[in-house]
């Protein structure tokens, strides 16, 4: 392959023309003349429109260097081409993606590829226009071979809450083994605006894995709402900037491309998918290019989302189709961040609001990455601060989802914001992951206090006044906690003994969070179709990890259906709820019933279980 590349640029050097010269009419919106990629000839002359500063797209000549067959699949070929003008000194950018190629004024293609690494000449792969315009015929089907966050490669042996968090951590262990091809697409630059450098280093190995560049960069207040600007009508120009939206407001992320062809209704552009993720519904901006940043390895236009005008509905393997004037509604974020100092004063606050793209594999990811990004912006970001979160997520039909936790500094390699970050994003990976219905998102909030010192406590001892008791009576039990640097705490309370509960032996427990929601989430998570007010349902009972479970223990089995605790079910009830079910869809059992009698708040997050055995006399 390497050697019909060298072949093609060999005989295009011997002749070479003047191009720099050229006078060509800039490309407006409508219906355009088209030359198929097989009336396309060595030699032949063009031109193709791309923006290298402000919003105007200028000329750049094009020499055709011949047609590579089957280069971008079975009877999928592509245009080789070599640039001149201003592409001379920048080289094929990444945002070039979509730049439209003309050759006598019909579209012939667009700029999509990125012809050898290190080379001195601008020479690039056009797509050709007729697999572009394939595009819009609305194939409702999903290419298996989208570019989502779960397609990360995972490295990383430790044991980290949530998928999203491993895929995270793991791809950063993995990015090193890639190979550059000789060809390849463009890198479509997604722009980070409002991000901290921390948060792309620990993100940005998932966007590379994907082939997709994480840059830091700006974006027009004007990105802040969902509607398409006022002049929508007349956006988005052959030539233009365009970009798609994934995150908007307080922060944004945006990826840039170019727009090849614009019927006046619809929008193609990129040349090349953004994630190929098939139909989509993701907003779309227009773009304003500050400078192309010329370089021999990776040169890249640096430029600000500006004003959404439009939705893109298909992401494809030759290129995006958008929709302008077609609104693509997004999830708003409303994050409230407050830190506080010495005795729990609080000292300042900041209020962060933004929009989330709508995507089953995407928006989990997104909300983990925003949150991880709203702590990471505040000055008083530490080693030794602990995180309390209380959130809310608004659904459709009256639905909520109540959420809580806290998180401290651990001995893991894994930073406290990054695994309060991988909670929070679970909790919306287990929403999308339903195989039933798709979750209606209307609103999501959180408020995360950034507490001073790390704010842990584990469960050292127990002891109950007494072995026996009558029932109806009490038994005064004395917990020990042991926190982090700190002088133990002790708490004494009664545990009320149930005047049914039958004589012999029972237990109590005194536990954390974990104990007790793992059986019940391993029992959501056995069957395959359980619905959205179910798992809604599952994570609202989850108990809040800051907190100490007092419970009673007793020997008769209990019974776990989807969202539903059955203890102590009689064996009648249990073979009449059994009968008909699936493989699919079983039921899990404990050998044992707790019954949960109250819990006790702590500033600090609870670790650790312990039993203690009475007899009912």
């Amino acid at each position: 392959m390497n050697h019909r590349i060298a072949v093609l640029l060999s005989l295009s050097a011997l002749v070479v023309p003047n191009l720099r010269g050229a006078v060509a009419e800039r490309p407006k919106a409508g219906k355009t003349a088209i030359m198929k990629s097989s009336e396309v000839k060595a030699g032949m002359q063009a031109i193709a429109w791309t923006v290298f500063e402000g919003k105007e797209p200028e000329a750049v000549p094009v020499e055709i260097v011949g047609l590579w067959k089957n280069a971008w699949g079975p009877r999928q070929d592509i245009i080789v081409g070599k640039m001149h003008g201003k592409a001379e000194r920048t080289n094929v950018a990444r945002g070039m993606s979509g730049s439209p190629v003309y050759v006598d004024g019909k579209l012939i293609g667009a700029v999509s590829t990125q012809i050898g690494a290190f080379s001195p000449d601008a020479v690039c792969g056009i797509t050709p226009i007729e697999l572009m315009l394939e595009i819009n015929e609305y194939d409702p089907s999903r290419p298996s071979d989208s570019k989502t966050p779960d397609k990360g490669q995972m490295r990383a042996e430790v044991q980290m809450p949530g998928e999203l968090l491993s895929k995270v951590m793991g791809a950063g262990m993995s990015i090193g083994n890639q190979q550059t091809p000789i060809m390849r697409p463009i890198e479509t630059p997604l722009t980070f605006s409002g991000f901290q450098e921390d948060s792309l280093r620990q993100f940005g190995p998932i966007f590379q894995q994907l082939g997709i560049s994480a840059v830091q960069g700006g974006a027009s207040g004007a990105l802040q709402s969902v509607k398409p600007a006022a002049d929508w009508r007349t956006s988005l120009q052959p030539g233009e900037s365009v970009a798609g939206v994934l995150v908007s407001g307080d922060m944004s992320v945006t990826g840039l491309g170019t727009v090849t062809y614009n019927d006046g209704k619809r929008v193609l552009a990129f040349g090349h998918p953004f994630f190929n993720l098939g139909p989509v519904e993701m907003p779309m901006s227009k773009g304003e290019v500050l400078m192309v940043l010329a370089s021999s390895y990776q040169p890249t236009k640096i430029a600000n989302a500006t004003e959404i005008v439009g939705a893109l509905k298909q992401d494809r393997h030759s290129g995006i189709m958008g929709e302008l004037g077609a609104t693509a509604e997004m999830v708003p974020v409303s994050v409230r961040v407050r830190t506080f100092g010495d005795h729990d004063k609080m000292r300042k606050e900041k209020d962060l609001h933004f929009n989330v793209f709508v995507n089953e594999k995407w928006t989990p990811y997104l909300m983990m990455l925003t949150l991880f990004n709203s702590i990471s912006g505040m000055n008083d970001f530490a080693e030794d601060v602990t995180y309390r979160l209380s959130g809310k997520v608004e659904l459709g039909g009256n639905k909520q989802l109540s959420l809580s936790t806290m998180q401290a500094p651990s001995d893991t390699p894994i930073p406290a914001p990054m695994v309060l970050a991988g909670w929070w994003g679970d909790k919306f990976n287990r929403l999308y992951g339903n195989s039933v219905n798709i979750p209606d998102l209307k609103s999501v909030e959180a408020t995360i206090d950034l507490l001073p010192e790390r704010r842990v406590a584990t469960l050292e001892n127990a002891w109950a006044a007494v072995n026996e008791a009558e029932a109806g009576s009490e038994i005064p039990v004395r917990v020990f906690l042991r926190p982090y640097r700190g002088d133990t705490i002790e708490k004494d309370f009664k545990v009320k003994i149930p005047a049914g509960l039958p004589k012999g032996e029972h237990r109590i427990l005194l536990s954390d969070a974990d104990t007790l929601n793992r059986m019940q989430s391993y029992a959501a998570s056995a069957n395959r179709f359980i619905d959205i007010p179910e798992t809604i349902s599952v994570i609202n009972q989850e108990r809040s990890n800051n907190r100490l479970y007092v419970s009673l223990v007793q020997g008769r089995p209990t019974f776990f259906e989807d969202d539903k605790t059955l203890p102590s079910l009689p064996a009648s009830i249990l073979n009449v709820m059994q009968s008909g079910r699936s493989a699919t869809h079983p039921f899990i059992s404990s050998p044992e019933s707790l019954h949960e009698e109250f819990s006790i708040p702590f500033e600090l997050v609870v670790s650790g279980s312990q039993s203690l055995k009475f007899t009912v006399k």
